[in-house]
């Protein structure tokens, strides 16, 4: 059963932050985890947010300890009952998030993808890659939640995987965490298209030879894993697909593979940003 004790929220004041908080504190009383709140503000502003002059010059202890105040007021109400630590930092956002999450054992970041926040658009587009990148734990990340309305706790759980070595675990994973969270777990692997013109009968049957192929492999990793989640291999481009099925599934919760996010030649690697951008729900890169 996956074990998440030590939730990372970093949290920019942003609205898209605001509303993740929901869904942190479901996936903490599920789990029963501890919370910790988490701001950054870097060095030097090369933009000042809402028409604030640039801080420049000021000491970090005396910026930490503006932000540890705001954090302590902050989410009260939407994380009540919850264990929660406050933390402020001075540095590179993406490098102290990732830091502290190795430091302190830190099983999953829940973040949005970008933000306006009160200091600082910090949770941006490069932060957020980085971050998927360099974490050793899950990440959960949710691009356009203003838009999005996944359930805090998720009912339907897609679970994307490459027919990578990984993709066992991966399947293992999404299955124990959908029984957890009481969700069901479908299983989703995409086969690019062979050609352009699957409208000619030999195309279309090159293809069904491939589709099937790809089945077989991903039928033995689903056995060799011990878990029982219908399985379906659509044909398509990957992204484009990964997030049209979430839709048409009604899927509250993308779960991606972390290997591929982190080795150089992942298939799924180029296409991971994408389905972040495109999910219709929050996407748990594992």
């Amino acid at each position: 059963m996956p074990t998440i004790k030590n939730i990372l929220f970093p949290f920019d004041f942003s609205q898209q932050a605001l509303r993740a908080a929901p869904f942190v504190q479901a996936v903490a009383n599920r789990f029963e985890a501890r919370v910790t709140l988490f701001g950054v503000i870097p060095p030097v502003w090369d933009v000042a947010p809402m028409g604030m002059p640039v801080m420049a010059g000021i000491e970090s202890e005396a910026i930490e300890r503006d932000l540890e105040c705001r954090l302590g007021r902050v989410l009260t109400k939407e994380l009540a009952g919850t264990s929660v630590a406050r933390v402020a930092a001075f540095g590179d956002p993406a490098v102290k998030i990732v830091e502290f999450a190795h430091n302190h054992a830190v099983d999953v970041i829940m973040m949005p993808t970008h933000g306006c926040g009160l200091f600082r658009s910090l949770l941006i587009g490069s932060v957020t890659a980085k971050v998927l990148h360099d974490a050793r734990c899950l990440v959960w990340t949710a691009t356009h939640a203003e838009e999005q309305r996944s359930p805090e706790v998720p009912r339907t759980i897609l679970c994307a995987v490459d027919g990578s070595d990984r993709s066992a675990a991966q399947m293992k994973w999404g299955a124990e965490f959908g029984q957890k969270m009481g969700a069901q777990v479908k299983l989703l692997h995409v086969v690019p298209p062979i050609s352009d013109w699957l409208g000619l009968e030999r195309e279309r049957e090159l293809q069904e030879e491939v589709r099937e192929k790809a089945r077989a492999k991903i039928e033995a990793l689903r056995q060799s894993a011990f878990v029982d989640i219908p399985l379906r291999v659509a044909v398509g481009h990957v992204a484009t697909t990964v997030t049209e099925e979430a839709r048409q599934e009604g899927a509250d919760l993308v779960v991606i593979g972390r290997g591929s996010l982190q080795s150089p030649l992942g298939r799924l690697r180029t296409h991971a940003y994408r389905i972040i951008q495109g999910s219709p729900c929050p996407v748990v890169s594992v």
